[in-house]
């Protein structure tokens, strides 16, 4: 029994390890400060309001929501002289 878990815990550490590295990666990318530069030129005063009760990953999402709206609703014209 003991022989067992001398061969099957290093490799059950191993996993968890790449697990984790997978889990890791995304977080290490430099894509979050270019979407703060964008979030911050971009950004409506609700979005803000967002950001500072939330965080910046939900305030990022609610302008990405909003750009993803935006273009499938069409914009009417006003019309001249109105």
């Amino acid at each position: 029994m003991i022989g067992l878990l001398v061969v099957f815990f290093p490799l059950a550490l191993l996993a968890f390890m790449l697990f984790m590295e997978r889990v890791e990666a995304p977080l290490r990318t430099d894509a979050v400060e270019g979407q703060v530069e964008d979030f911050l030129d971009h950004a409506r005063p609700a979005e803000v309001d967002t950001l500072v009760r939330f965080g910046i990953r939900r305030a990022v999402e609610a302008l990405r929501n909003r750009r993803r709206l935006s273009r499938r609703v069409p914009v009417e014209s006003k019309p001249k002289g109105s």
